[in-house]
């Protein structure tokens, strides 16, 4: 029976099934991992770059092909999709050009002796597990740095993401990356959990659920196993009274229906002045109303199906739920009466802590609102949740907005932007946001052993 199912959310019907592996090819593929990992950590440095930087080429010339892919398999509209293809690419491109200098010796004050030398050296073969709402931008976000570094990887991805998984196991193939370094699998979850119980792997990072990260987080912890987490997201994000509340809520507006909503950093919850508040909600129902829902291939559309009917069911009834349990509900909400798994967007307020969209993450086309009487208020409320992925303050006195982020209790704080992502830049979580850093010279941190060598005077 298939584990790997492509069905079009557009249309909901399965183009493509793909078989797991069975324990033969289980093996195969961990001692293949395991041997490759000495060649290719003894590869130059440099050498290793080189083939990074042919994967950023492959991303570029064949940004539409690899679009189309995504659009059809898990429904993000074609031009933020071509978006996400040219963030992959230039995750693999800043690797090929600093990742060399990043892995050089540092000399430290000896200390009384001749030299005290820091090495970085790989430490492995490594598993990813990676989540299917930006399948090629997570991937680069974890392979880019620990295929630089000289580790072997493992990469198990979404069920619904098997073909664009082949394609980038093709693409870093065809770049120079020796088939043994990369390995592209599908698996069952408890052969997963099985692959990182064995002794020859090094290290795991996955970008997911809370449920999935706790189940990895405690197996790799019972094998003293490296892990890096990336889980949910409740991004808070504020507006000051001075700012261009109009333009603010437009730009957020449009920022939360990105890719369906689906994304950990999406400003989820909009905490505005309580003087302001119909102003603002008028204008985000404006631009959710104005929305067009529709075929992610057709350029004109602003939103896509989500990913999956039943992630669409789910989405609905919270905000159902939401109603129910006294919310007021604005706008949209409902599934779409086509084939596919279509919602229209929607617009709550009147969330109060005993309710579940609360605290919850909302993973769809969904915001929340929130009145704050003053900013303390407002920080509180934006703290006041179990995740801490990023947050961003809205406001002219850039002064004063940066002090207010310095109060939010999260892993990224912005400022009149929200969850903009680069590759040299820092990523992750604190609190059940998960725990680790991808990108910049703190991805490639992560699993790399930091090895001293210290020579005494003769």
């Amino acid at each position: 029976m298939a584990g790997y199912t492509t069905t079009n959310p557009t249309t909901g019907r399965t183009d493509k099934e793909f078989g797991t592996l069975d324990d033969a090819g289980i093996e195969n593929v961990l001692s293949s991992s395991h041997a490759a990992f000495s060649s290719w950590r003894a590869t130059p440095a440099q050498e290793r770059a080189a083939a990074l930087e042919r994967v950023a080429d492959a991303y570029d010339a064949r940004s539409r092909e690899l679009a189309e892919l995504i659009a059809t398999e898990m429904g993000k509209p074609l031009q933020q999709s071509i978006g996400e293809v040219a963030l992959a690419g230039s995750i693999y491109r800043w690797y090929a050009t600093h990742g060399p200098e990043l892995l050089a010796p540092e000399q430290l004050d000896p200390q009384g002796a001749q030299e005290s030398l820091v090495q970085t050296e790989p430490i492995g073969p490594l598993v990813g597990v990676m989540p299917w709402n930006y399948p090629y931008y997570q991937v680069a976000r974890f392979v880019a740095p620990n295929l630089m570094a000289g580790n072997t990887i493992v990469l198990k991805h979404a069920g619904i993401c098997a073909a664009s998984s082949e394609m980038m196991a093709a693409i870093l193939h065809e770049a120079g990356v020796p088939d043994g370094a990369y390995l592209n699998v599908f698996v069952s979850h408890d052969q997963l959990a099985d692959m990182i119980a064995d002794p020859r792997v090094r290290g795991v990072s996955l970008t997911g659920s809370e449920k999935a990260g706790a189940a990895v987080a405690e197996n790799a912890a019972k094998h003293l196993k490296k892990s890096v987490l990336e889980l949910g997201g409740s991004d808070p994000l504020i507006v000051l009274e001075d700012a261009e509340l109009e333009q603010v809520a437009r730009t957020v507006a449009t920022a939360r229906l990105s890719n369906a909503g689906q994304a950990c950093n999406s400003p989820k919850r909009m905490i505005v002045p309580s003087d302001r508040l119909d102003e603002f909600v008028n204008t985000v129902v404006e631009v959710f109303e104005a929305a067009t829902v529709g075929d992610p291939l057709d350029e004109q559309v602003d939103v896509g199906p989500l990913s999956s009917i039943g992630a669409r069911d789910g989405v609905v009834e919270q905000v159902e739920r939401a109603v129910e349990q006294g919310a007021t509900l604005h706008t949209g909400g409902a599934a779409l009466d086509r084939e596919g798994a279509f919602m229209s967007p929607a617009v709550l307020t009147g969330v109060t802590p005993d309710m579940d969209a609360y605290a919850e993450e909302i993973f769809g086309p969904v915001a929340v609102i929130h009145a704050a009487g003053t900013v303390d208020e407002a920080v509180e409320l934006a703290n006041d949740v179990p995740f801490g992925l990023s947050g961003s303050v809205w406001g002219r006195d850039l002064e004063h907005a940066q002090e207010v982020a310095d109060r939010l209790d999260v892993g990224m704080a912005y400022i009149n932007e929200h969850g903009t992502t680069k590759a040299g830049l820092p990523f992750g979580g604190v609190k059940r946001s998960g725990y680790g850093r991808e990108l910049g010279r703190w991805g490639m941190g992560e699993f790399v052993n930091v090895r001293l060598r210290r020579t005494a005077t003769a």
